[in-house]
Parts: structure tokens; sequence; C-alpha cells
């Protein structure tokens, strides 16, 4: 039987689209680029309003001008005003404060015991794995939101209240990861070596293994930090946020439900902000993971 043999691409052709899809990419690339610096100054203008809101607000969040409320956004007033007439720039500014205390804390004290509890599951193995394994277990059967909801009711609306609740949600996840990485360090020949040489648990486990769990936990807590924020913000629309005279972005955005048929702006840019803050970190998230995680190959 013959066979038609298709004809052969001309070299000119295979250069051509070489050529194209390296131009794609470099246009990608680019854009990657201009997306992660641009993420990366949006999220320090956003620490330098947390640091020092008082310089940079154009008004007092608490001053309340019942001449200017409901005021559209204008050239004296950016993002207009509320029904109490206080400036919504200025409200978002000393909310940013919260958003990023919250979202960091939250890690910080959640991702730190998340993390001991895998580190000690992952080490020590066999009856402390398993018990400790089957009690994130029963807390990764329940939605983080779900988890996190219930301890806020329980524990009432405040700062911190808020705080061990998102800290609390976030514990699962971050403890199956430690927990992974010290099982797949602990069999390495220079923790044998360690081992043998008569090194305490605590030295191995603190001095030789979680520097090299560290990029995983940086990675998880970086991205997490976005999650916090989104979750945090959440709740306090819920009316389980912190009790302050200044609204967080979550309490201003739950605030402006009611007013968005005649005052759109009072729930759009606090909502624009949240938005902006937890596309940013991811973002920085993903080029962290792709810059210090392990590589294929």
């Amino acid at each position: 039987m013959t066979q038609i043999k298709s004809p052969a691409v001309p070299s000119i052709w295979r250069g051509r689209k070489r050529k194209n899809v390296s131009l794609v990419n470099g246009k990608r690339s680019l854009f990657t680029r201009i997306m992660i610096v641009g993420s990366g100054l949006l999220i320090a203008c956003l620490i330098l309003f947390a640091i020092a809101p008082e310089w940079i607000a154009p008004y007092s969040p608490t001053e309340m001008n019942t001449t200017v409320i409901l005021k559209e956004p204008s050239g004296s007033y950016w993002l207009g005003t509320d029904y109490f007439g206080r400036d919504i720039f200025s409200l978002i500014v000393f909310g940013s404060r919260d958003a990023l205390l919250i979202g960091i804390s939250a890690v910080l004290l959640g991702g730190s015991v998340g993390a001991i509890i895998g580190a000690v599951a992952g080490y020590a193995g066999r009856m402390i794995d398993s018990i400790l394994m089957r009690l994130i277990d029963t807390l990764m059967t329940i939605p983080g939101i779900l988890l996190a909801l219930t301890i806020s009711a329980v524990l009432g609306p405040s700062k911190f209240n808020l705080i061990i609740a998102v800290s609390v949600s976030g514990i699962p996840g971050f403890a199956r990861v430690i927990r992974g990485q010290v099982l797949a360090i602990k069999s390495r020949p220079f923790i044998e070596a360690a081992r043998a040489n008569g090194t305490s648990h605590f030295s191995i486990l603190f001095r030789h293994i979680a520097p090299h769990a560290f990029s995983s936990l940086l990675i998880m807590g970086t991205m997490g930090v976005g999650s916090a924020i989104l979750m945090g913000s959440g709740l306090s629309f819920l009316g389980l946020g912190s009790i302050n005279e200044i609204p967080d972005w979550g309490g201003l955005l739950s605030q402006g439900r009611s007013y968005i048929s005649v005052a759109w702006w009072i729930a759009t840019f606090p909502g624009l902000a949240i938005t902006l803050l937890v596309v940013s970190i991811n973002l920085l998230g993903d080029e962290l993971q792709a810059a210090v995680g392990p590589r294929k190959g």
C-alpha cells in the first residue's frame, strides 16, 4: 500500500513559527513583569497607608460634614463621601491598617501553630502522627469560612477574636504541607548522619529540617495573607469584625450596601481595594513560588 507523505515544512516557515512563539512568550513575560511591578507598588502604597495614615488621608476618618452627605466623587472628595459626610478615601486609608494587621497576624499565628503541629507529626510519626493528623482531618472537614464564622460568632465581634478565628481556619493547611515536607526531608542521608552523631531530636527538627521546609512555608504564608484578608473582610461584612469608630474595609462594604442604588461609591471603592490587594498578594505569591519553589528536572 502506498503511503502518502506530507510535504515537508519549509525551513523559513519553521523559523517564522519559532519567531512567533518567542514573540508571544516575550509579550507574556513583559506583561507578567508589569503585573508584578504594579502589584508590588500597590502593596507598598497600602503598607505606607497603614504605617502613616494621618499623613496621607486628606480628612480625619471621624470628621462628619453634614453639608456633603452622599457626595459623589469629585476634586474635593476623590472617592466621594458616605451618609455621615465622611471622606471615603480617608476611611480606606485608615482601614488599610486593619486589613493588613488581620491578614498578617492571622497567617503568623495560624502558620506557626500549623507548622509546629505538622513538623512534630511528620518527625515523630506513629501514634503522635495519627492523633495529630486525625485532629487536622477533623478541622479540614469543616469549610474554612464556616469554621471562622462559627468561632467569631462564639467569641463575639472584636479585632482580636477576628484574628483568632481566621488563624484557626488556616492551621490545617499549614500542618498538612509542613508534615509532607518533614516526611520527605527526614529520610535524607544528612539527617541519618545527624542521628548517628547523637544530635538531639529538637536540634535535628529545628536546625536541619526546618530550614529546608522554610521555602514552602514562606510561599504558603505569602499567599495565605490574601486569603486571610478576604476572609476577615467577609466576617466584618457580616458584622463580626472589630467594633470601632473607624470601620475596616469589610465594615465599609457592609455599610454601603444599603445605599448602593443612590451612592454606589460607598461600597464599590472598599470592595475594589479588597480585590486589588488580594489579587496583588496572590500574584506576588505565584512569583515567589516560581522563584524559590522546587524545580522540575
